[in-house]
This record gives C-alpha cells, structure tokens and sequence, in this order.
C-alpha cells in the first residue's frame, strides 16, 4: 500500500503479519460508509480486510445530518449502529491534539491556495494524528500529501 506519491505505508499504518495478510487501520470517510452500506466491492473488501475501521466523530455526524433529511432515518441510525458495535470498529474523537494537526492542515492547506471542506480537515487532521489510513473518494485530499490514503 502506498500513499500518493508512491512512497510504502509508514510504521503502525500497515504491516504484515506473520504470513499472513497485510494489516490496516482505515477510516472511513462518508462517502465510503456509504459505499459500504451500498455492497460497493473494494470498500466492502477493504473493511472485511482491514485490523480496525475508525469512523471519526465528524463523519458520523455528516451521516446524522444526511439521516435527518431523508425517508429512512431510523433504518440508516439502525444500520450505523449495528456497524459500530462490530467488532474492530471504533470511533475516533477529536482532542487537544487533533486541534494542533488540524491548525497544521489549515496552515498547509492556506498556504497552497488549496482549501478544503472544514470537515474533511478535521477528517485529516484525526488521520494524521493516529496514524490512520484514510479511505475517501474525495480528490481535495491530495493537497495533502503527508495524508496515507487508499
């Protein structure tokens, strides 16, 4: 697995263990959630696939949001928390030191003119700092390249 400049997955990211598969510790962003929910394969097989899933704070919110306006609110909060409860899978919470990578991403992000939703800085920021790989369709990630995504 690499990031996007084609350098391998840094240390805690992934690993092989024994003979066995490659290891990962993912989050997940919105749209692939979605993704998952929809049977779409390679999100599917990633998260079957991966050590632990993360979905982050800010991503179960957007999904709250997106619930609160649709026809089958309860069957998608049903479906979030059955997902949660499986194991492997946690969620991710900001803290003081998230603030101090997300201050870094703005700073990043400002300085090349390249700047992103709110949410997926924070998104980024909890990826950076726990050493997370970040499964998004989302291009705007790539302003970031210190941000390991598969």
């Amino acid at each position: 697995m690499e990031n996007r400049q084609g350098r391998g997955v840094g240390p805690g990211r992934a690993r092989r263990s024994g003979q066995g598969p490659l290891e990962v510790t993912v989050a997940l962003d919105t749209n692939r959630y979605v993704d998952l929910c929809r049977g779409v394969d390679e999100t599917v097989a990633l998260v079957e696939e991966a050590e632990r899933v993360f979905l982050p704070f800010v991503v179960i919110a957007e999904l709250r949001a997106g619930f609160a306006h649709g026809r089958r609110q309860a069957d998608n909060e049903r479906t979030l928390r059955r997902f949660l409860l499986k194991p492997g899978v946690s969620v991710v919470f900001a803290d003081d030191q998230t603030t101090h990578h997300y201050a870094a991403v703005f700073k990043q992000l400002r300085r090349q003119g390249t700047p992103i939703p709110t949410n997926d800085m924070w998104l980024a920021a909890l990826a950076l700092q726990h050493n997370l790989v970040l499964h998004a369709r989302d291009r705007h990630f790539d302003h970031l390249p210190q941000l390991v995504r598969v």
